[in-house]
C-alpha cells in the first residue's frame, strides 16, 4: 500500500522504516526548517536507523497526504491540533484514506485525548497505536508487542492487517479512552521513575507501579472507560520500557531533572502531567504521582520531599 509518514524525528522514521521492510510504498514527510529532516535527506539515516532507499522523503504535506491511502502521523502531542488544521486546510479529498496516530500525549489546556482531536478537526475517526518498545530495539529485530484501537473495529482490524508482521504483534484494544489515557500517563510515571533513580531510590520504583496503576485506573473510570485497561499494554505493559530502560526519554528527563543535567529531547510526560492535572480537576479523582511531578516541574517544588511524601504518608488501606 502507498503509506505516508508525518513526522521524521525518532518514531516517525521508524514508522517509515518498519512500513518499507514489511513491503509498503513509503513517503516520509518532515516540515522545512526541521533539523530531523535535513539530516535524513543528507545522509540518509540518523542516530536509530538508516532509512530503505526506497523512502521517499518530502516537505509537500499536501502531496504527502493525497498520494497516499494510510497515513500514518508521529509529532508532538502539542504540535497534534496545529498539523490536524494545516490538512484541513489543504482542502483534500480524503475519501476512504486511513489515519494511524503512532503517538502519545494529552492536550494541555483540554486534557483532551489524541483521538478526540482528530475527531473534532477532520470529522473522521482515526487508529492508534501505543504499546511497549524502543526504535534501538525493534530497527535490531527484537519483536514486541503492541496495541491497535479506534472507535470503529472494522478500522481497528484494517489498520492491524496493514501493519502486522513477524516484529510487531498486535492486540486489538476495545477501551479506546482508556488506552489512550494509560499510554499518555505512563510517560508521567516514567518522569517519576527517572526522578527515583536520580534520588538513588531506585527500590521504590515497585511501589511506583503498583500506586500508578491504581491511581490511572480510578481516572480511566471517572472518565467512562474500563478501569482495567490500565493494566493491558498500554500502560502497565509499557513500564519496563518507560521506568526502566536506558532509552526511555521520560525517565531520563527525571534524573536529568532531579540531577541538574541538561535534557533537550522530547518528553512527552511533561506536557501530559499538566493534562493530567486538568482532568484530575474535571474529574475530582486524585492523582498523587502526577501531582508530584507537576508541583516538581511547574512549581519548582523540591523533588525528594514531593516523592518522598508519596510513599512515606501514614498508613492506609491498599
Amino acid at each position: 500500500m502507498k503509506i505516508s509518514v508525518i513526522g521524521c524525528g525518532r518514531w516517525g522514521s521508524f514508522h517509515a522504516w518498519y512500513a518499507s521492510k514489511i513491503g509498503h510504498d513509503v513517503t516520509l514527510y518532515g516540515r522545512a526548517g526541521s533539523k530531523n529532516f535535513q539530516r535524513l535527506k543528507t545522509t540518509g539515516a540518523n542516530d536509530y536507523l538508516t532509512l530503505p532507499p526506497e523512502v521517499r522523503l518530502t516537505q509537500s504535506l499536501s502531496a504527502a497526504v493525497s498520494s497516499a491511502s494510510v497515513i500514518v502521523i508521529s509529532v508532538g502531542a502539542q504540535n497534534f491540533r496545529g498539523l490536524l488544521e494545516e490538512i484541513s486546510a489543504l482542502n483534500l479529498e480524503l475519501g476512504r484514506k486511513i489515519f494511524v496516530l503512532c503517538m502519545k500525549g494529552l492536550e494541555r489546556g483540554t486534557g483532551k485525548r489524541l483521538s478526540e482531536i482528530f475527531s473534532e478537526t477532520l470529522g473522521r475517526n482515526a487508529a492508534i497505536w501505543v504499546g511497549p518498545g524502543h526504535v534501538e530495539d525493534l530497527v535490531a529485530s527484537i519483536p514486541n508487542c503492541m496495541v491497535m484501537a479506534s472507535a470503529d473495529e472494522t478500522l481497528t482490524r484494517e489498520a492491524v492487517e496493514i501493519f502486522k508482521s513477524p516484529l510487531i504483534r498486535f492486540y486489538y484494544g476495545a477501551d479506546l479512552l482508556g488506552i489512550e489515557i494509560g499510554a499518555a500517563a505512563k510517560n508521567v510515571v516514567g518522569i517519576a521513575a527517572g526522578m527515583l533513580d536520580g534520588l538513588n531510590c531506585t527500590s521504590l520504583k515497585g511501589a511506583l507501579m503498583a500506586r500508578g496503576t491504581a491511581e490511572l485506573s480510578r481516572l480511566v473510570e471517572a472518565l467512562g472507560g474500563d478501569k482495567m485497561t490500565v493494566y493491558g499494554l498500554s500502560h502497565l505493559g509499557d513500564y519496563e520500557a518507560t521506568l526502566f530502560s536506558k532509552h526511555s526519554r521520560n525517565r531520563l528527563f527525571g534524573e536529568d531533572f532531579v540531577t541538574a543535567k541538561k535534557f533537550d529531547k522530547l518528553a512527552e510526560g511533561v506536557e501530559t502531567a499538566a493534562a493530567l492535572m486538568e482532568l484530575s480537576k474535571k474529574t475530582g479523582v486524585e492523582l498523587p504521582i502526577s501531582r508530584a511531578v507537576y508541583k516538581i516541574i511547574y512549581e519548582n517544588c523540591e523533588p525528594e520531599e514531593q516523592l518522598m511524601y508519596l510513599f512515606m504518608r501514614s498508613t492506609k488501606a491498599e
